[in-house]
Formats: structure tokens, C-alpha cells, sequence
């Protein structure tokens, strides 16, 4: 099911953008946004063919359909520890989305927000975007851990929100149940808003438990919010659906009140919550096979990166990205830009615009394609720092 000849090259260069193969010359392999080379999941496709076919695209409630909020509910509570009734998620035009929308709900000009670094940065935009200052608070990037001195330090009247990306961005690290108490005990201690980016807590390896955010303390649940998107396990990106999910119904009517999500203003495509519904409900031994094909990806990317000599790699825990030390003297972006010259695969570079301060010296490498594709590109990057 996860093979190269599942992978349709011809639709992925009329229709793959983000920095990949719609958007690169002929012959260049692209291990870069964070986005599957594989078809969706044949029950999604079904689901949205039949939610057609009485040809009615009529509004949808503001907040989101009940099924696809109920589905939502449901996927958390039974996969992820939450508590959560459909009532306390609002469907959003993508994970991303909810991030920005999550920031300008919490923070005024001036405010400042906790982020990680390095981590996607969608965070700091978000932030700044909002009219917030952004404050680093550094993870080791061998094993993502926080430091928790260093986030304690920064707090001070004009602080707001902590943000969190679990599992991280790109360090694929899983935060345990204690780490997320921790940050609970913290941010009810200041009085400050979390956010939790959860989009990757699908893509999970070795059994690993989870624990969404607000699940794990009852102080857990005071002014949090979680993002949730379904465009990294379930490939659906170009639907650019998502959700927020907040256990204080008060708060997140609010939330959804301010953001204009009770009028036509703002607002899913329903076909986009069906095929969320669909995911969630339908296609999850689809996942299953997709989740055991990228931890088998994963374990060959690893091997072949740790005996290059080029970069130290970290074995994620989770997420389908890796991202390996540059041991060769060369700045991120000095060692991207050589792989795409002289090995024809395409990188992200670990520079500041990318990953923050903290991502400097690192790449970083997407395996959500075929084994075959994987081997060459990483042969390619390898090659071409040996000529």
C-alpha cells in the first residue's frame, strides 16, 4: 500500500506545492514539507463522494457539524486520555489557522508569548502577527527536553501564553505526562494561557503513549487550548481543515464569538469536515499501515544517516521528520543549499526563519514517501558531500 508504485509522480508534480514537487525542477527529490507522497486513504475519497451526491453544499452550523465535532471528541478521549464533549471543539480552516486565531484571542500589542526553540515557526508568526513579543525558551536538541530554569525566568507581568508543540516539531520528541504537569503547575502559578500544537500526536512510534495537554491536571484544564489538524496522518492538507478543542465551555464560546466563528464571517467547508469525519471514523486501518510503513522509514533513514560520517541523526519518537547535527563545518543553510546543488534532493534548512535560533547546525529531513524514494535521497545527500 506504501510502495513507489503506489505513489502517482504525475499528480505530485501538478499538485504537490509547499516546497515540493510541483514547486522544484525535474529530478530533484523533495524530503521536505512535512506532507505525504501517497495517495489518501480510499474511505475519505468515499466520504466526500457521497456527501455529494444530493448535490447540496449548503452551510454548515458555524462552529462545525456535529459529527465531525463528536468525531473529534471521540478520537481524543479514546486515543489521547481527553475529556473532551463535542461541544468543546470548533472546526477550523486548519491546524495553523487555529494557532494564529489562538495567539489574537490570548495576547494584546505588547503581550509576550513562551515558545520553544527551536520549533516550527509557525509560532513566532503567530505571536508576532498578533502583535506579541516573542520570548525563547530553549529544548536540548538531542532529546527535547525544556528548560525549565530558563522558562521560569522569563515570565513577568507582560507575559500571556505559553505555547508547546507536542509531539515536537522537528525534534519528534513526545512530552511525558510529568513535563506536561510541570508546564500546568507554571502556568497556573503565573495566571498564563498554554497552547498545545498536538497535529502530529497521530504519528507516534513504538507504542508511545500520549497525553493530550489538558488531560493530564484539573490545572491542565484552566486556559488551555489544543490544536488539532489532520494533514500529516492523513495527508489532507489541500482541505486545510483543523480544530480547536478547550475544556472550559465558557472560554471557547468566547474564543469562538471573538474570532467570528458565529456568523458567516469565518467558517469550514463542509466537505472539509467530512472528510475529517471520514478520517477519523473510517480510515484509521488505512493510518495503521501508514504509521507502521513510516516507523520502518524511519528506522532506515536513521541507518543511513548515523553511518554517513555527515550529520548525527535523533531517532524521533514521533513525527515523520528527522533531524540530524551537520558535523561538517557547513551552516544550515550552506549544507541544504549544497544537497540541492550537487545531490538533487531538496532539505529544510535549520536556520532561524525556519526553526528559530536554537535550530542552527541541524536539518531537516521529511520520510513520508515510498522506501525506495527515501533510500535514493538520502544516498543523493550523502554522495554529494563525499565528491
Amino acid at each position: 500500500m506504501f510502495t513507489n508504485n503506489d505513489i502517482n509522480f504525475e499528480a505530485l508534480k501538478r499538485k504537490a506545492y509547499n516546497g515540493r514537487w510541483a514547486a522544484l525542477e525535474d529530478g530533484i527529490i523533495p524530503l521536505t514539507a512535512a506532507d505525504p507522497d501517497f495517495r489518501i486513504a480510499s474511505e475519505i475519497e468515499q466520504g466526500i463522494i457521497e456527501y455529494l451526491k444530493d448535490g447540496y453544499l449548503s452551510y454548515g452550523p458555524f462552529s462545525g457539524l456535529p459529527e465531525f465535532k463528536k468525531s473529534v471528541a471521540d478520537h481524543f478521549n479514546q486515543e489521547k486520555h481527553g475529556s473532551f464533549s463535542p461541544e468543546n471543539v470548533l472546526a477550523v480552516n486548519s491546524a495553523a489557522q487555529g494557532m494564529f486565531l489562538i495567539a489574537s484571542y490570548v495576547l494584546n500589542p505588547g503581550d509576550e508569548a513562551i515558545i520553544l526553540d527551536p520549533v516550527d515557526f509557525l509560532f513566532k508568526k503567530s505571536v508576532e502577527t498578533a502583535g506579541g513579543k516573542v520570548m525563547l525558551c530553549p529544548v536540548d536538541t538531542t532529546t527535547g527536553a525544556i528548560d525549565f530554569e530558563k522558562l521560569v525566568s522569563l515570565i513577568n507581568p507582560r507575559t500571556k501564553l505559553i505555547s508547546i508543540c507536542n509531539p515536537h516539531n522537528p525534534l519528534g520528541t513526545v512530552y511525558a505526562k510529568e513535563v506536561l504537569i510541570k508546564i500546568a503547575e507554571i502556568a497556573s502559578a503565573h495566571d498564563l494561557w498554554v497552547m498545545s500544537d498536538e497535529i502530529w500526536s497521530d504519528i507516534i512510534y513504538d507504542q508511545k503513549e500520549f497525553y493530550t495537554y489538558s488531560s493530564v491536571s484539573e490545572m491542565a484544564k484552566r486556559k488551555s487550548f489544543t490544536v488539532y489538524g489532520f494533514s500529516k496522518s492523513f495527508g489532507i492538507a489541500g482541505l486545510r481543515i483543523g480544530a480547536v478543542l478547550c475544556n472550559d465551555q465558557d472560554i471557547l464560546e468566547d474564543f469562538t464569538e471573538k474570532c467570528n466563528f458565529n456568523s458567516t464571517i469565518e467558517g469550514v467547508s463542509t466537505l472539509s469536515q467530512i472528510a475529517g469525519c471520514a478520517a477519523l471514523e473510517k480510515a484509521k486501518p488505512w493510518y495503521k499501515e501508514f504509521l507502521l510503513h513510516l516507523q520502518n522509514n524511519r528506522d532506515l533513514a536513521f541507518k543511513l544517516l548515523n553511518r554517513s560520517e555527515i550529520v548525527t541523526p535523533n531517532l524521533p519518537e514521533a513525527t515523520f521528520v528527522l533531524f540530524p547535527k551537520i558535523e561538517n563545518g557547513m551552516s544550515s543553510d550552506e549544507f541544504a543549499q549544497h544537497a540541492l546543488t550537487h545531490g538533487k534532493v531538496a532539505i529544510v534548512p535549520g536556520s532561524e526563519r525556519w526553526f528559530g535560533k536554537g535550530a542552527e547546525g541541524h536539518v531537516r529531513i521529511c520520510f513520508s514517501t515510498s522506501q525506495e524514494i527515501l533510500e535514493e535521497g538520502i544516498n543523493r545527500l550523502i554522495t554529494s558531500f563525499l565528491r
